[in-house]
């Protein structure tokens, strides 16, 4: 397609999107409803003017779905603001690891024996299934850091984890299938378990940390770093993600962490309870410097500055993959199948996981209802598919793993879109009445 025409379509997609927005929100929608239509409407089955191959531009679709979910899960981090001591967190990370496992479990005895797939292609289909993701899930997690919402804290909490925990299945899938990138065994449990997990956290808080208390120190006493915050967003994103790749854990588990990291130093410096005026952004450009460098502002306006910006990145990111998917997709992908794995998947599987995941915690039956129907699929799901294909898959049995892995984004965001609304009403409504 011609250079001048992608900027038309952009342009008005943009357009049409900030003049629509008061709207979509009053309605049972969500905007990845609107714009995987239009990827549909310009991909080879409609208009004809994007053309996605999977196998061809596997290496693309990676990193640009690579990209969008880091930027996501470094804003997730930052959204949780609670002590390492609360249920709350114990709530995410029975979602993030238990209720994943579960997940990634019932898919593959699914895929063997209800679909007919090797152990290899069935594990791998659960690892690309389990995650929920931090980009479409936006509207059911934490609104913003003083959120009290348990519900929203765990729903959050697992979106930013689990994309990182899922990948050593994926890594199983694609060992048990001979795969390159793929291993079993051992090595499996010891370095992309064990290591790519606990080196992926590891790396991101340190470093988040490190950075964090270190840009601080040079803002309160020496006057300095100010200005061009949001060059740190994207500075520390690619050091965490690029370093924890370095060395051979989860980059997404790191810049997740990062993010986590930079909310618990504000945590600490400001408590549990800050003054109203301490959560305001509402402040004049002029009065930019002052806060950056106040003794007690300046944690606050630093993570909320990085907060907003990278929840700005991660919506345009929304656009760019959720309409490349919409290129992807064609009749040969909703097929019989796909009627009847979808609702084991969202029905059965994800409520099951759930359950068995949170049995004894604290939130109530109505909560882990709707925490089990939220399970979202989306971009991390995407970049998961392209990961294998670009190591081989589609030469295996890639085509049918493929097919069903995007027929259940496109689900997803249709269904989970429409209920998002009404239900999180329900959910807010109830509690407010409480």
């Amino acid at each position: 397609m011609e250079a001048k025409l992608w900027f038309i379509i952009l342009g008005l997609v943009f357009s049409i999107m900030a003049a629509s927005a008061t709207l979509v929100r009053r309605m049972p929608l969500t905007t990845a409803m609107v714009y995987l239509p239009v990827g549909w409407l310009i991909g080879p089955h409609g208009l004809g003017l994007l053309h996605i191959d999977l196998q061809a531009d596997a290496i693309f679709i990676q990193h640009i779905t690579e990209a969008v979910v880091f930027t996501s899960l470094f804003s997730a981090g930052l959204k949780l603001r609670s002590s390492w001591l609360t249920w709350r967190w114990r709530l995410a990370l029975r979602l993030s690891f238990i209720a994943m496992a579960i997940t990634v479990g019932l898919i593959a005895l699914a895929g063997r024996f209800l679909l007919g797939l090797s152990w290899g292609a069935a594990v791998l289909l659960g690892g690309m299934l389990a995650p929920t993701d931090p980009v479409l899930a936006s509207d059911v997690e934490l609104r913003g850091p003083h959120d009290e919402s348990a519900l929203r804290f765990g729903l959050t909490g697992e979106a930013g984890l689990n994309d990182g925990s899922a990948f050593p299945f994926v890594l199983l899938g694609l060992g048990l299938l001979g795969i390159s990138g793929g291993s079993t065994g051992w090595h499996w449990a010891l370095v992309d378990v064990l290591w790519g997990v606990g080196g992926g956290i590891g790396v991101g808080y340190g470093l988040g940390t490190l950075i964090g208390y270190f840009i601080l120190h040079l803002r309160r006493r020496h006057n300095q770093a100010v200005g061009l915050a949001y060059f740190l967003a994207p500075g520390l994103i690619a050091l965490v993600y690029g370093v924890a790749l370095y060395a051979d854990a989860y980059g997404f588990l790191s810049v997740f962490s990062a993010g986590v990291a930079l909310r618990q130093i504000e945590l600490r410096q400001v408590g549990e309870n800050p003054p109203d005026e301490l959560t305001e952004l509402a402040v004049a450009p002029s009065d930019r410097s002052a806060l950056a460098s106040d003794p007690v502002k300046a944690p606050v306006w630093l993570v909320q500055l990085l907060l907003q910006f990278t929840q700005e990145i991660e919506r345009i990111g929304e656009v760019i993959v959720v309409a490349m998917v919409g290129a992807m997709l064609s009749p040969h992908i909703f097929t019989l199948t796909l009627l009847w794995f979808v609702p084991l998947l969202f029905l059965a599987i994800r409520p099951v996981a759930v359950a068995l995941g949170l049995i004894g915690s604290k939130l109530g039956a109505p909560d882990r209802a709707i925490i089990g129907w939220f399970g979202i699929r989306g971009i991390g799901t995407v970049y998961y598919l392209a990961y294998a294909v670009s190591h081989g898959l589609l030469h295996t049995t890639g085509n049918e793993l493929a097919a069903l892995a995007l027929g259940v984004v496109a689900v997803s965001v249709v269904v989970h879109g429409i209920s998002v609304t009404p239900l999180m009403h329900f959910y807010e409504k109830r509690h407010s009445s409480a």
